[in-house]
């Protein structure tokens, strides 16, 4: 009791001052597991280091920003396409309730949640802050922790806390006050203070932070165990109050490790050597740390993985238990180490931080691992270790994934707020980018040791107030080279590298090589001489606008290259060779390669690709092969042959295609792709049909906002039909072979809550021209309630076409597809299961009714709403025109099995103009679904979250 009194006592103590501009926060919390809630009494003394009078404190409450489903991290939830969190029951959210707020003197303070930032407290002082004074504030709150699904931060199913950015702190004030929302980035901005913390929790739980713990005691009533925890010069205070903790306590000659990060496998001894091994490395290349234990947890790490072959399970995984642990632990202590020490904006400077982690991953690999390949052991199987991916260092990810978002013309600047960026160069692209570039920035900078400058630069800035304008300038005073190019063009834009050895010519006594730098940026580029397949000179080429002739004397060399090593990250690397004889075959031999693969740059490639596929029903298998260029990483031009074999038909069958692709940068036409494509197939039983599809399409999207989801396109195509039945053919042609100009504009904004697309289509043959509109609405509701509303509108302008066929009406419930865009099973199907197949297009019923095509027009809307869950009633209704007749009114309704929105739904007719539906004879014709099968539109559930 003496022992527990004298402790508060020094609490109390330490409140009374503070030290040479530092803030200082104290907490006492009580933690109920039974309420998930934390009850909070805090002080905190801040201190004004501006030179500014403040007449208010903005504080972070980051637990407010899962109160509603309006919160800007409810709407990044939104934006990935997780309703997870819109989905959730209320008492799974959490929230903060501030009970009482008062200056050192015991007065009650204004306060209010800012309209914007709900997560953001603004405090209304009754005297201002001079320079160099101190504030104090008194606080007591409660704190409903929310579910851990959300983030994997807060009040576990176990009952366990896992806490992150929990208690109130002030925002950082330079001027202006920096405060933003959570979104989930990790990326809280904070002065660092002195920090004491007093948990109270039930006994059976334990406290883990890195923070000190200097004592452990009881409550006077036996009840519950009190925690005291402190720290100095602190940003992050991640703090697990867990029933049963696995972290391990691993003592290093460095400092504490603490971490529950596992392998299976992996024995308790061989993890502490590695973690001894992994201290050394970050205090020899990232200076001494300034705390006495560094915390990385499983949490962290899954947060920000090794991606790529390290997440196959661990059956599969190719990397030693030893690697994939000893990574997993260097990744996550690389950014918790750099987080700690460099005070960095971490929303608006976070590239610097995120590239000297990953650049010291990428020389950790390359001093301890240097044989490590990308496939790991993977490389050495019969089979595999012909590709060329199996020659790759392990090192290469980094610019694989790097260039992967840059070929899609989705990449970034690294210098982009982080939550502007795109998940998939917030999480990946981007920071591989940013080490990639300081690997490109060491290599150029040959005259100083660049591991060597950023362990000076974070030792003099270790816990200190910093810029990225710090860091440039201190760069710049270590090197006598010129690096503006790095921060201008590399790192604040996002201009491609992209340079080609445009000729090579010799005379008796020189050789002249002329580079040219396709892109608009003053990046340089280093020049490799070979010979035999080996390195006999290097050089940098620098400040190339448009071409550059250099010369040298002329000697044995053989073949030019550029970045040899591949150590810039360049857009197109397969016109970096060059040979001084002139052959094209010296330049780049022609290769022949089975399955896709990494390209290689010294090769022109063309694969290979046993094909295996259920074409549909009239084909059935179909066995052949596809001839192709496409690599791992896109390329501008593809072009495919795939001549195949159809088992069931006993025909050949195939398609070919050619397709080019223009990447525009800067503005809203982001993307022209031209081509044409070919095709020979079966569309009934001994039926088949040629087609030939020129096509153009421009794509636009709000270039300052690749967040955006909005996509607008216009296309204009011709599709050539020819068909062609032969003797066991069973059905008849009403219509002549046929040609359709199709211009098409296209306005989608795909959310997984506010769902919108609309489409206006215009055709133009010889037998008929038509228009029609479509419109498409989806909302999940706040309660929770999914409401879908589809409109479609069809016209003919003319219609020569034989009166008797329907072949080109528009279609109430199976469009008849004669441009042979939709991925019907049995196309040409009146009845069996495949004749069920329904692809919401035109009309959009799901009854097939007496009237099922329009020669004239049509008129359709269709609705649906949640009853529960997955379960939801439609409804139809429209009116259908053909010539010579009255105007038919039409309608359904039905229950809706929305399994996967637009991938697999069963839709169940009850009533329409037919009657009740369900008493009829023979309903199970009448069920209707939707399934898709194609790979490549079921990746698209994956990528949406990402691109």
């Amino acid at each position: 009791m003496i022992k527990r009194i004298y402790i508060n006592i020094l609490f109390l103590i330490a409140l009374t001052y503070s030290l040479n501009g530092q803030d200082k926060i104290y907490v006492d919390a009580f933690a109920d597991p039974e309420s998930k809630s934390l009850t909070i009494k805090q002080t905190l003394i801040y201190e004004n280091k501006s030179n500014d009078t403040l007449k208010e404190i903005y504080l972070n409450d980051w637990n407010n920003s899962y109160s509603t489903k309006t919160t800007p991290l409810a709407k990044r939830f939104e934006e990935e396409f997780s309703t997870k969190f819109h989905l959730a029951k209320n008492e799974q959210r959490g929230f903060t309730a501030i009970t009482s707020l008062k200056d050192l003197d015991g007065n009650e303070l204004k306060f209010t949640n800012l309209k914007a930032h709900p997560d953001v407290v603004k405090v209304t002082l009754l005297k201002a802050i001079n320079p160099g004074e101190s504030y104090h504030l008194n606080l007591m709150y409660n704190l409903v922790l929310p579910d851990a699904t959300f983030t994997d931060y807060g009040f576990t199913r176990n009952k366990n806390f896992e806490l992150k950015y929990w208690y109130l702190t002030p925002t950082v004030y330079d001027g202006k006050w920096h405060y933003y929302s959570n979104k989930d980035l990790n990326d809280l901005f904070v002065p660092k203070a002195d920090i004491e913390l007093k948990i109270t929790h039930p006994k059976n739980y334990k406290v883990t932070s890195e923070l000190d713990t200097y004592n452990i005691g009881l409550t006077d009533d036996k009840q519950f165990q009190i925690t005291y925890l402190r720290g100095n010069d602190r940003v992050d205070t991640y703090m697990s109050i867990n029933r049963f903790p696995r972290y391990s306590f691993v003592q290093t000659d460095d400092f504490v490790v603490l971490s529950n990060i596992n392998e299976k496998g992996l024995a308790p001894a061989d993890k502490a050597i590695l973690t001894d091994k992994i201290t050394r490395f970050l205090t020899n290349n990232l200076g001494d740390y300034p705390h006495k234990q560094l915390l990385v947890s499983e949490i962290e790490y899954n947060k920000n993985p090794l991606y790529g072959l390290n997440q196959l399970p661990n059956f599969l995984r190719p990397f030693p238990k030893e690697f994939q642990y000893e990574l997993k632990l260097l990744k996550t202590a690389l950014k918790k180490y750099i987080d700690n020490t460099l005070l960095l904006n971490p929303r608006k400077e976070h590239w610097l931080g995120e590239g000297i982690q990953i650049y010291f991953l990428i020389k950790y690999v390359e001093e301890y691992y240097p044989d490590m390949k990308l496939l790991g052991t993977l490389a050495n199987i019969w089979g595999i270790r012909s590709f060329h991916a199996a020659d790759l260092d392990f090192n290469f990810q980094y610019f694989l994934y790097s260039m992967e978002i840059a070929r899609k013309n989705r990449d970034q600047p690294i210098a982009t707020s982080k939550d502007s960026l795109i998940k998939f160069n917030a999480n990946i692209a981007g920071k591989y980018k940013a080490g990639v570039g300081l690997n490109y920035l060491d290599e150029f900078a040959d005259d100083i040791n660049l591991m060597q400058s950023i362990t000076k630069f974070l030792t003099a800035y270790s816990t200190k107030a910093v810029s990225l304008n710090d860091f440039e300038l201190f760069l710049k005073k270590e090197t006598k080279k010129d690096i503006d190019w790095f921060f201008t063009d590399f790192v604040n834009t996002r201009k491609k590298i992209d340079f080609k050895i445009k000729r090579v010519t010799t005379t008796e006594d020189s050789i002249k090589v002329t580079i040219k730098n396709k892109r608009d940026n003053k990046m340089p580029v280093s020049l490799f001489k070979l010979k035999n397949d080996s390195v006999i000179g290097k050089r940098w080429v620098e400040n190339i606008k448009g071409t550059k002739t250099i010369t040298i004397p002329k000697d044995s060399t053989e073949k030019f290259v550029l970045d040899y090593h591949n150590i810039i990250p360049e857009f197109n690397q397969r016109d970096n060779y060059k040979a001084v004889d002139g052959s094209f075959l010296n330049n780049k031999p022609l290769q022949f390669r089975l399955f896709k693969d990494i390209e290689d740059p010294n090769y022109n490639q063309v694969f290979f690709m046993p094909l295996v596929e259920f074409n549909n029903i009239y084909d059935g298998l179909t066995l052949g092969t596809k001839v192709y260029n496409k690599t791992i990483l896109r390329k501008r031009l593809n072009y495919r042959f795939s001549p195949q074999y159809a088992t069931r038909s006993k025909a050949l069958t195939g398609s070919a295609s050619i397709f080019y692709t223009h990447n525009l940068e800067d503005q809203n036409l982001f993307d022209i792709t031209y081509g044409v494509g070919v095709g020979y197939q079966s569309f009934a039983q001994d039926a088949f049909f040629t087609s030939l599809t020129p096509t153009v399409s421009f794509t636009f999207r709000d270039d300052k906002d690749f967040r955006a989801d909005r996509r607008d396109q216009i296309s204009a195509r011709y599709v050539s039909i020819n068909r062609e039945l032969g003797e066991d053919a069973t059905i008849t042609l009403d219509e002549p072979d046929y040609g359709v100009f199709n211009l098409r504009y296209t306005r989608a904004n795909p959310g997984i809550i506010n769902y919108s697309r609309f489409n206006a289509d215009f055709q133009l043959a010889d037998q008929f021209s038509k228009l029609s509109v479509n419109y498409e609405f989806r909302r999940l509701t706040k309660g929770n309630r999914n409401f879908n509303f589809r409109f479609f509108a069809g016209l003919f302008l003319r219609n020569d076409s034989d009166p008797t066929s329907d072949f080109f009406s528009f279609a109430l419930d199976r469009p008849t597809d004669y441009l042979f865009d939709l991925n019907y099973l049995g196309r040409s199907e009146a009845a069996g299961l495949f004749s069920q197949q329904i692809i919401i297009a035109e009309g959009g019923f799901k009854s097939m009714l007496d009237t099922p095509f329009a020669n004239q027009w049509m008129t359709t809307a269709n609705f649906s709403t949640s009853i529960w869950r997955y379960i939801q009633a439609y409804g139809d209704v429209g009116f259908v025109k053909n010539k010579f007749e009255i105007a038919n009114f039409v309608y359904d309704s039905g229950i809706r099995l929305n399994l996967v929105e637009d991938y697999f739904e069963l839709y169940f007719p009850l009533y329409s103009n037919l009657g009740w539906e369900i008493a009829q004879p023979n309903y199970g014709e009448r069920i209707r679904f939707v399934i898709t099968v194609d790979p490549q539109v079921l990746l698209g559930l994956f990528r949406r979250k990402w691109y």
